[in-house]
């Protein structure tokens, strides 16, 4: 992107100093005005030649040399600059440039490194219920492939580098999910992260057992390491597969249900209520559990439970209530 907006420069200011050229030396030779020395420098270029520079030996000499000498020159740059804003690599630069404006306009979203398998399955997920993201990969082929065609936000580069992450918003995001192919990289990723950003909520995978460890004191906030979760899983599946079928039902793309951890803010509606004082259940939320600030829980929370700010609310409902009680819970309703 960078040498496609160097070369648009570059010939930009070749054509513009041709014409300042040519210019100011009309302006010296024949004492016309700059905006009429501007004018007579091109249509001179161009050849359109509704003008006569003058008829002075010295502005004839200088005319037969501005178009021996600049007539090419203002011909190549000029194809040059067309065939430039024409060319796919430059409309990638523009949309780039629009994408990073967007991007720096996001607030609470979150950024996903890596778009394999798990980082499209993430963005998936994510696209599904409709928040906001940022895709890191250093592959513009697979960006280009995966994220332009559905209208996601991306960000070609290196996840580890900090300016990257900068641009991503990581000062702004909710959450980061790093899923890079290698270990050694996902702990580089939440490091960082976590050194621009001390409140982000960082997701990491773990290839190897050793690396779990690792990912942890490098700041992670949760490491899946995919070979245990799946066996787990497994597990869960052979001793209750009922249960297991009815979770998967709030992962369902498009899904009535949804399980949500809803953070309660300093000037939420629900600070300072009971439980049982909460419209709640009236509007299709089920309080399952409370997280403490501190680090208490509260499973089963009872009604005369109170809310407080810093908690952690596990919701079970309709999406569409789960999702509202999200965009209360952050301030005043």
């Amino acid at each position: 992107m960078r040498s496609q907006l160097h070369q648009f420069l570059s010939i930009t200011g070749l054509l513009v100093g041709l014409v300042l050229f040519g210019a100011v030396s009309i302006h010296f030779l024949t004492g016309s005005g700059w905006l009429e020395s501007c004018y007579l420098a091109v249509i001179t270029l161009t050849t359109v030649g509704a003008r006569d520079v003058g008829t002075t030996p010295a502005a004839m000499v200088f005319v037969i040399l501005y178009l021996v000498l600049g007539l090419s020159i203002f011909t190549y740059g000029a194809f040059s600059l067309g065939q430039l804003i024409l060319s796919t690599d430059f409309r990638n630069m523009l949309e780039q440039r629009r994408m990073r404006q967007d991007i720096s306009r996001l607030r609470d979203h979150f950024i996903v490194c890596g778009l394999g398998r798990m980082g499209t399955a993430i963005a998936e997920y994510l696209a599904g219920r409709n928040q906001a993201f940022v895709v890191i990969d250093r592959d513009e082929e697979i960006l280009e492939d995966v994220c332009q065609a559905r209208g996601w936000l991306y960000l070609e580069g290196d996840a580890t580098a900090d300016e990257l992450l900068i641009a991503a918003g990581i000062a702004n995001a909710r959450g980061l999910a790093t899923v890079l192919a290698s270990d050694a990289d996902n702990v580089y990723v939440v490091l960082t992260a976590r050194m621009l950003s001390s409140n982000v909520q960082i997701v990491a995978r773990a290839s190897e057992d050793a690396a779990v460890q690792k990912l942890q004191r490098a700041g992670a906030t949760r490491v899946i390491s995919p070979f245990s979760s799946g066996a787990v899983k497994m597990a869960r599946l052979m001793l209750n597969p009922s249960v297991e079928d009815f979770l998967e039902i709030t992962d369902e793309k498009g899904s009535d249900l949804e399980l949500a951890d809803i953070q309660i803010a300093e000037g939420s509606p629900y600070v300072g209520k009971q439980l049982a004082e909460t419209d709640l259940r009236a509007r299709g939320v089920m309080v399952i559990g409370i997280r403490r600030a501190t680090g208490e829980r509260l499973l089963p929370p009872s009604g005369a439970a109170v809310i407080n700010a810093g908690d952690s609310l596990f919701a079970f409902g309709s999406a569409a209530a789960v999702q509202e009680m999200i965009g209360q819970s952050g301030g005043d309703a």
